[in-house]
């Protein structure tokens, strides 16, 4: 018997099948039953080998046309008894597809986000506005207008990110501070500047404390007769608004920048009972930020006389306040995007910070 003669028959009594099926089971046995491996259309496929060349490529394509039929025919009746079955069971289970669906959760703000308001509010009462620069930045402005040399362990590959040395020699680098708005902005405004800069940082670490990308507001003022007392007056404003504690007390320890001369760590005031910190009056200190006179060499670099302008700048981890704040013990939540996380500690869209109004006096 002819291919096509063959074709047809199988067709004729496959598709009547098919088509009167009357449940899913019945018609995967058919399926099997003329696809499956000892299938019937399977066994007109095999004795191909056996004709000549031009019969086999002749027989060949009416099969395949014969299998696309039947493998659509039987796509078409399981949609079929699918929609079937489904009917059938909400008409049994008495469902009403008519009812409205079910509320959506209302969204929450990311405690970054939340902290960056609250911050931006406290500094604006104080005379601050918002500066930003480019993620990705140059060497000059990044490390060496900084007072950054070269041999500087920050400077090193297992520290910073870099990107392929262009053909000049020059590496761009991904921001490892937001300190390079500093220099775009005093090499590119006339002073005098009262800047916060916050902003995405990058950097070669990873534990539960810190994370490769990370957020980072620093502080710029940049005046004619600006000394100590102003940086350690507006810093300790910012630790009492920040963390509500009225007489939240604050030490300012010696340190070393390369930016700023003379340096300080900010310590603030905690006492830890039951394995919890908190914040305020105790015995215990927290290391919070970093801060101090802007460097003569900085100001230098960026076409400023020291003998006229003088100025402070400091700098805090947004995650990490937002974390001592809120009680967050591991940053790596912060990234992972899981909204049960955000549930928790995200923050109504409604709640707007009020922070700030502490200032006006």
């Amino acid at each position: 018997m002819e291919a096509k003669q063959l074709s047809d028959q199988v067709r004729v009594e496959f598709l009547n099948a098919i088509e009167s099926a009357s449940d899913l089971a019945a018609l995967e046995k058919l399926r099997i039953s003329v696809l499956g491996k000892k299938g019937r259309l399977s066994e007109l496929m095999r004795a191909l080998g056996s004709l000549e060349p031009k019969q086999r490529q002749a027989a060949g394509m009416v099969f395949n046309l014969l299998k696309t039929e039947l493998t659509e025919a039987i796509t078409a009746r399981r949609v079929a008894l699918d929609s079937e079955q489904l009917l059938a069971d909400l008409s049994e289970q008495g469902m009403d597809v008519t009812a409205p669906a079910r509320p959506e959760q209302a969204g929450t703000v990311h405690p970054v986000s939340q902290v960056l308001d609250e911050l931006t509010e406290i500094f604006a009462d104080m005379g601050f506005v918002v500066a930003e620069g480019p993620d990705i930045e140059t060497e000059f402005n990044n490390f060496t207008a900084l007072n950054i040399p070269p041999e500087h362990p920050a400077r090193q590959m297992h520290d910073t990110f870099y990107f392929r040395e262009k053909k000049d020699g020059a590496r761009p680098v991904l921001r490892t501070h937001t300190s390079p708005v500093q220099i775009r902005t005093m090499t590119s405004e006339s002073p005098p500047h009262r800047i916060i800069i916050p902003g995405r940082t990058y950097r070669h670490d990873y534990d539960i404390t810190h994370t490769p990308m990370f957020h980072q507001l620093e502080g710029l003022v940049i005046d004619r007769d600006i000394h100590m007392g102003h940086l350690k007056g507006c810093l300790i404003d910012f630790a009492r608004l920040f963390f509500e504690v009225e007489d939240l007390p604050l030490r300012f320890r010696p340190s070393y920048f390369p930016f700023t001369e003379p340096s300080a760590e900010v310590d603030i005031g905690c006492s830890i009972k039951d394995g919890v910190r908190h914040i305020g009056a105790g015995e215990e200190w927290m290391e919070i930020l970093g801060c101090g006179m802007v460097n003569p060499r900085v100001l230098q670099n960026c076409g400023l006389d020291p003998s006229e302008w003088q100025g402070f700048a400091f700098g805090v981890g947004i995650d990490r306040i937002a974390m001592l704040k809120y009680g967050i013990r591991d940053l790596r939540g912060f990234f992972d995007c899981d909204l049960r996380w955000l549930k928790n500690y995200g923050f109504s869209a409604l709640d707007l910070p009020t922070l700030g109004q502490g200032l006006s006096r």
